[in-house]
Formats: structure tokens, C-alpha cells, sequence
């Protein structure tokens, strides 16, 4: 292939990325407005009372957008093996346009009663069937995009625009909190944020609309179109699902907790300013985004298994003392520290969990693979995190959720320990090396027992 025709794959591969990247940036910016901003409506969906309990409902609510995820991740990664992944990234994004309009159209409790929370629960049940399908769809179509020997750099931009996504939120955020009064917050400032998203949403279905589809998914088959994104062929690689299930368990409550759950935090035990948690929150994300390529590319260069290694280490580890020290924390300084520690560790999955898990299953279930198994988790305890959380807050033992927390990532480092090496029994490379008639380039170095 001559450096010209070399270089116009390259440009396509990037532009693809990016407009697979981009969609996922609006999608998790939508879902992570609510959360970003909860804290200025909770007052407006909910009969009044004191801010824990409105926070504890606001919660609930955001519990449920994450119960929805598992049928999103089966109805869309479905949808993804059996029509293409281009056109299931186009329908997800349309779906979430529409659950944030709601959202920034529906009236507060106090002019429709309880039809206030009733809508605001249904289209976060919308934004939830949209994002279960979107993760499964998009950790595919980025692995199946990449370059071999590249694809933990490519396929950690997932978490690039999805920690992009909460940091445009957060932006969002400290610009409205600049320009309005918190009266005029928690009246009607808190629809803005909406607004935005409906219309990115919008602009990124244009866009999406324009991305070419997988080369592995338009090589499948028609042997293996006919089964594509059943059930009854995932039950097929039944090990393969329970890695998913175990690899996600304390990589999606670590992230949760020191992500959406730490802003609340800050606030409500730590007693610190909103604006002054938005801002901690904003700088240590925007160090995380950094971390995720380096630790992607890192993967490619000694393997998966020992990041998350790391991360179920020190996450076990390390949890417990650093909520413990941050009860306490006498500056907006210290808690920053703090958050970003828990990041870093975090970083372990962040960045290599969707490639791990593409590598897992063959083309014809990858989506509903990737997607389903994980959806579950998260609705069951990533999406509970914050409302578990609370509610130990409100029983007066706090505490207990810390141990709650490293617990769970304690259960996944057993899982990452005795696992295998993903990338040196990896189903995308088996495939390319069958579709080409030979070895596929490999990554260059690959640590960690293969099994």
C-alpha cells in the first residue's frame, strides 16, 4: 500500500472515530446533566422538604435511567449485530435527543402535581434505553474500527467522550452558576443544560449518519447473519459473559462513586461550596480524560490484565482512607487531591474496559456481548451507588458505604486475577487473521497469563 493510500485509511479511521466518539461524548453529557444538576431541580420534580431527602428522590430517579440500560443494551446491541452498528449508534442518539427535551419542557411539581415526577421518571427511562445501547454499540464499533496493536489507544476514547460528556455538563454548569442567581438556578436555569443536549443530539445524528460501517461486520456471513444478536447464541460463550459481569462489578460503583457521587459529597458531608465542588470537579476530570489514551496505548504495549490489576489493588485498597480523609478535608485543595486519586486508580478500568470486552465474542453477538451482561451490572449496582450511598448517609452510617465500595472492587480483582490475557486470545484479532488467509498483526507485547 503506497504512504498516500496509507495515510487516506488513516484519515478515515479518524474520522469515523471521531463521529462515533462525538455521539458518545452528547450521550453521556445528557445523562450526566441530570446528575450535574440535581442539585438545583431536585426542589422543582418533588414535594418540599429537606435537601437529603429531595437529593435521596432525585436519586431514585437516576437509580431507574440505569434499570433501563440492560433492555436498551439487549433491544440495541440486537439491533447492532443484525442491522450494523452505524445504524444503531444513529437510533440510540435519537432516542436520548428526545428524553432530554422532555426533560427541559416538563413543568415543576408545583404546577402539575405528581405528573412532575411521573414524566421526569419516563424520559429518564428514555435516556436510559438509549445509553444501555449506546456503550455496547460504541465500545464495538471503536474496537472493530481500530488498527491492530492500537486498539486499547482507540477503543479508551470511549471513556475519553464519555468523561467529556460529564465535563461539558460541568461546564455547563459553572457558566450558568456565573451568569445566574441560584434563585434563578433553581426556577428555571436548570432547563439550559437540556436544551444544549436535545440539540447536540441532533447535530450527532446528522453526523452519524454519514459514518461507514465496520469492515468485520460487513465481511459476517449470511451464516452468521441468521443468528446475529440472539440470546440463545450469547448463552453460547457463557464464560465470556460472566467475565463481563465480574470484570464491570467494581470498575462501573468505583466509577460512579468517584464521578456522579463524589459532587454530592463534597456538598452534603463535606460541606462545601456547589461552586467550588464544580470547579474540584471539573480539573480533576479533565485530568482523567488525559489518562485514559496513555493508559490505552499502555495496554497495547505490556496488556490489559495488569491495569486492571492495578486497579483492583489499590481501589481495594485505598477507598475506605480516602473517603475517610475527605470527610475532614479543610480545603477546596485537599479534596481535589483526593478526588483525583480516586481517579487515577479508577483509570485501571476506565480505559481498557470496552476493548477487554470486545475481545471477548465473535462479531455476529459482540454488540449485545459487550452491551447486555454489562447493562445488567450497571443497573444493578452502578446505577444504585449513589441512592445506597444516601441512604446510608441518612441512616446515620456513612461509613458503611466506603467498605461497600472496596468490597466490590475487591470481588473484581479476583476476577481480573485469574482471567487470561484478553488481548493475546483476542476473537477480533482470530477473525481478521481468518477473513485475510493469515496471522493478523498482533500487539507488540502482551503481559499476563494467557489461558
Amino acid at each position: 500500500m503506497s504512504q498516500s493510500s496509507e495515510r487516506a485509511r488513516m484519515r478515515r479511521i479518524t474520522s469515523n472515530i471521531f463521529k462515533g466518539s462525538l455521539g458518545n461524548l452528547i450521550e453521556w453529557y445528557d445523562w450526566y446533566a441530570y446528575a450535574a444538576f440535581a442539585v438545583y431541580f431536585s426542589s422543582q420534580f418533588f414535594p418540599k422538604g429537606d435537601s437529603t431527602s429531595q437529593l435521596l428522590n432525585t436519586a431514585a430517579v437516576f437509580a431507574i435511567g440505569f434499570l433501563m440500560r440492560p433492555i436498551g443494551s439487549l433491544l440495541l446491541g440486537r439491533y447492532a449485530d443484525r442491522h450494523g452498528r452505524r445504524a444503531a449508534l444513529t437510533l440510540s442518539v435519537s432516542i436520548m435527543a428526545g428524553g432530554s427535551l422532555v426533560i427541559a419542557c416538563t413543568p415543576g411539581y408545583e404546577t402539575i402535581g405528581v405528573l412532575a415526577p411521573i414524566i421526569l421518571v419516563l424520559a429518564r427511562l428514555l435516556q436510559g434505553l438509549s445509553l444501555g445501547g449506546e456503550y455496547g454499540t460504541s465500545a464495538t464499533y471503536l474496537s472493530e474500527m481500530a488498527d491492530s496493536g492500537r486498539r486499547g489507544f482507540y477503543s479508551s476514547f470511549q471513556y475519553v467522550t464519555l468523561i467529556s460528556g460529564q465535563l461539558v455538563a460541568l461546564g455547563v454548569q459553572i457558566v450558568l452558576q456565573q451568569m445566574l442567581t441560584e434563585a434563578d438556578m433553581k426556577a428555571w436555569g436548570w432547563r439550559i443544560p437540556f436544551v444544549i443536549g436535545a440539540m447536540g443530539a441532533l447535530a450527532v445524528l446528522w453526523l452519524r449518519r454519514s459514518m461507514d460501517e465496520s469492515e468485520q461486520y460487513e465481511k459476517m456471513g449470511e451464516k452468521s447473519r441468521d443468528k446475529a444478536g440472539t440470546l440463545r447464541e450469547l448463552m453460547k460463550h457463557p464464560k465470556a459473559v460472566l467475565a463481563v459481569i465480574g470484570l464491570t462489578l467494581g470498575g462501573t460503583i468505583a466509577f460512579n462513586t468517584y464521578t456522579t457521587y463524589l459532587q454530592k459529597f463534597m456538598v452534603n458531608t463535606v460541606g462545601l461550596p456547589n461552586e467550588v465542588v464544580s470547579w474540584i470537579n471539573f480539573i480533576a476530570l479533565l485530568v482523567f480524560v488525559v489518562l485514559q489514551p496513555l493508559a490505552g496505548m499502555l495496554s497495547d504495549r505490556i496488556g490489559r490484565r495488569p491495569l486492571l490489576i492495578g486497579f483492583g489493588v489499590l481501589g481495594t485498597l485505598f477507598t475506605v482512607p480516602m473517603f475517610m480523609l475527605l470527610e475532614s478535608a479543610q480545603s477546596p485543595i485537599a479534596a481535589f487531591f483526593l478526588m483525583l486519586g480516586g481517579l487515577v486508580i479508577v483509570t485501571g478500568y476506565t480505559s481498557i474496559n470496552a476493548i477487554v470486552k470486545a475481545e471477548l465474542f465473535p462479531t455476529e453477538i459482540r454488540a449485545l456481548g459487550v452491551g447486555f451482561p454489562y447493562g445488567v451490572t450497571v443497573a444493578i449496582f452502578g446505577g444504585t451507588a449513589e441512592f445506597i450511598a444516601l441512604w446510608f448517609k441518612s441512616m446515620g452510617v456513612e461509613s458503611a458505604f466506603y467498605y461497600y465500595v472496596a468490597g466490590c472492587i475487591l470481588v473484581s480483582l479476583i476476577v481480573y486475577w485469574t482471567m487470561g490475557e484478553s488481548s493475546k486470545s483476542s476473537k477480533i484479532e482470530e477473525e481478521l487473521q481468518a477473513a485475510n488467509g493469515g496471522p493478523s498483526v498482533q500487539p507488540k507485547a502482551a503481559g499476563g497469563r494467557s489461558r
